[in-house]
């Protein structure tokens, strides 16, 4: 019976190393790995924060370009600019892909060690349960009658008593442990979606980035590099769009005297302006007309009308997000707005995006977003530079124009200032 209990206080020490937490000795090497790690990741940050102070300095330059009058120069230099930008920011996530690679493997030792810990000391404690098991089949009175006297049953007993005190801390540490291990599983998940945007970030800006590097290409094979023909391109398209909003002008009004519309929602209540409905479409964004009559409607450029809605500008092939939640609405091309596509809102409001660089893609009736991606800039149909033009609306209509089979929605009337609601 000594024998037995000999082994029980060798099982309580065995219980008491198992339950020291994994790898631990003179010298911890995870302390060393874990120091580099951090120091990895703080140097990667600090290359991360100069990299974002040269991106405000392209940004500021950008806009700074963007005060002065059209030219050829000025449009190059806004586009080298965008592509310096883009660079960087390149740079910037391709930094922050790394910190959180570096945070995921950190993660990811730390959950094997936990797990290793956990298994340590359920296999001790395994151990130590099916001993006391295997003594308590022992019929009471033949232990107390084994000992030569009372004091050694009591020494014995005492033994017990002490090991069944270690167990119940063995057990309290592996619940401790296996929520810990938990709280880590979690970290894990978010750290690796983190990594997942960042990953679809950094695709979305290389693809602007090649975008941007076309349209500076195209512009230039377009003028020769003569700002003489830049200038006579920037008539021309001026022309074309006085022709196409004086057009515009007589189909609308033919639509609606037939009523042929092919969807027409008008807004059930409109909130009071200056309520916080929407948020802008593109981050980044510089805002290069506004709504109503402005210098270049005051021109004639739209046909007489003012201008419906606003223009933006973050650079050629940046993506373009909805302004709140929503519906696809309708979706097309025409000779005036390019790619443009209308989401449907609360109230019943409608948001239009327009001269993007493609069609959206997206079919009629799909929810979107503020998260979503629903096209990207670019400079289709009239248009004298990559931006957007977003508008809002309180009534609206779509149809189609049977010279040309292009989908058409209406222009000015039904509009609303998209400040007021931004």
């Amino acid at each position: 019976m000594r024998q037995v209990w000999r082994k029980i206080s060798i099982l309580s020490f065995v219980l008491a190393f198992a339950c020291l937490p994994a790898r631990q000795g003179f010298f911890n090497f995870d302390e060393v790995w874990a120091a580099d790690i951090n120091q990895q990741i703080l140097d990667l940050r600090k290359q991360i924060e100069e990299l974002e102070k040269q991106s405000q300095k392209y940004k500021g330059t950008i806009a700074s370009k963007q005060k002065e009058a059209l030219s050829l120069k000025r449009e190059i230099d806004i586009l080298n600019n965008q592509i310096y930008k883009l660079e960087t920011e390149i740079k910037i996530t391709k930094n922050q892909i790394s910190s959180t690679g570096l945070v995921i493997g950190d993660l990811e030792t730390k959950i094997y060690d936990r797990q290793e810990d956990i298994s340590r000391k359920r296999q001790a404690v395994g151990t130590i349960l099916n001993l006391i098991h295997k003594n308590d089949q022992e019929n009471f009175l033949n232990i107390v009658l084994k000992n030569k006297n009372l004091s050694d049953f009591i020494g014995q007993a005492q033994q017990a008593d002490n090991l069944n005190r270690s167990l119940l801390a063995a057990i309290t540490v592996i619940k401790n442990e296996k929520e810990s291990l938990e709280v880590n599983k979690g970290d894990l998940e978010v750290q690796k979606q983190e990594l997942e945007k960042l990953n679809s970030s950094q695709k979305n800006k290389q693809y602007a980035l090649g975008s941007t590097k076309t349209s500076k290409d195209t512009l230039l094979d377009k003028t020769k590099g003569q700002e003489a023909t830049y200038q006579k391109l920037l008539a021309d398209v001026e022309k074309r769009e006085m022709e196409f909003f004086a057009e515009l002008k007589k189909l609308e009004s033919q639509a609606l005297s037939s009523g042929a519309f092919i969807v027409h929602v008008t807004a059930s209540g409109l909130p009071p302006r200056g309520t916080k409905l929407f948020k802008y479409p593109e981050e980044d964004y510089r805002l290069t007309q506004g709504y109503g009559y402005t210098t270049y409607a005051r021109r004639g450029a739209y046909g007489g009308a003012p201008h419906n809605g606003i223009d933006m500008a973050s650079g050629y092939g940046t993506a373009i997000r909805p302004v709140a939640e929503g519906k696809i609405l309708a979706s097309g091309f025409n000779s005036g707005f390019g790619n443009w596509v209308a989401v449907r809102h609360v109230y019943d409001l409608v948001s239009v995006y327009a001269h993007m660089n493609a069609p959206s893609g997206l079919t009629n009736g799909t929810s979107v977003s503020v998260g979503d991606i629903i096209g990207y800039e670019g400079s289709t149909g009239n248009s004298t530079g990559s931006h957007l033009h977003f508008s809002v609306y309180r009534d609206f209509f779509t149809y189609i124009n049977e010279k040309n089979n292009q989908l058409y929605f209406n222009y000015y009337e039904g509009s609303l200032n998209p400040l007021d609601y931004l």
